[in-house]
């Protein structure tokens, strides 16, 4: 797979948005060592600084950034470009595409012959796809902010050539598919 772009630093006055956007594993690498981000009680607001969620968790700034870098070092064996993943294509390999998205968003727009995720999809990826270097998954949801988790998920489950499209589908219609629709979400 072809590598991403270096690593991008983090400054401990940066907004939890801007970190979790530069890297999107950071929110899972948070929760899972230090218990931050994960749930009600431990939450924090997207435009609070670093310096201060740590402040109130009582670890360093250093600590964290060292810890968000060498979990995006991991997390890059996982994510795919969506030209690098248009280039396993166009050399022939079996790639299959697996939206993330929610059915809503999949009907109305996708990548063409992708699968939708659901729990039965899910059962038969595990129980019945092959397991070998002949074929690979990608998965996507809308901006690559959470296929990433599924993508892990995945790889704990013995799927180890999963990975997870940077940008998503609409990183994808911006620089391979411009048939697809972009859309923005409307909360």
């Amino acid at each position: 797979m072809e590598e991403l772009a270096e690593t991008k630093v983090i400054n401990e006055q940066a907004a939890m948005v801007e970190i979790t956007n530069k890297y999107p594993g950071a929110r899972r690498a948070l929760f899972a060592r230090y218990h931050i981000g994960g749930c009600s009680s431990c939450a924090y607001q997207d435009t609070e600084k670093l310096v201060d969620v740590c402040a109130r968790n009582s670890i360093t700034p250093e600590e964290v950034i060292e810890h968000i870098l060498n979990s995006h070092t991991e997390d890059t064996k996982m994510l795919i470009e969506p030209l690098a993943a248009k280039k396993l294509l166009d050399q022939g390999v079996e790639v299959r595409f697996v939206d993330t998205r929610t059915r809503e968003e999949h009907e109305a727009v996708a990548i063409p012959g992708s699968y939708f995720m659901t729990q039965e999809l899910q059962q038969e990826i595990f129980g019945k796809w092959e397991r070998s270097d002949k074929l690979i998954i990608i998965l996507y949801d809308h901006t690559g902010k959470s296929a990433l988790d599924t993508c892990a998920w995945f790889i704990g489950h013995e799927m180890k050539n999963t990975l997870a499209l940077v940008g998503g589908i609409d990183a994808w219609s911006k620089q391979v598919d411009h048939s697809i629709s972009r859309y923005k979400l409307e909360m």
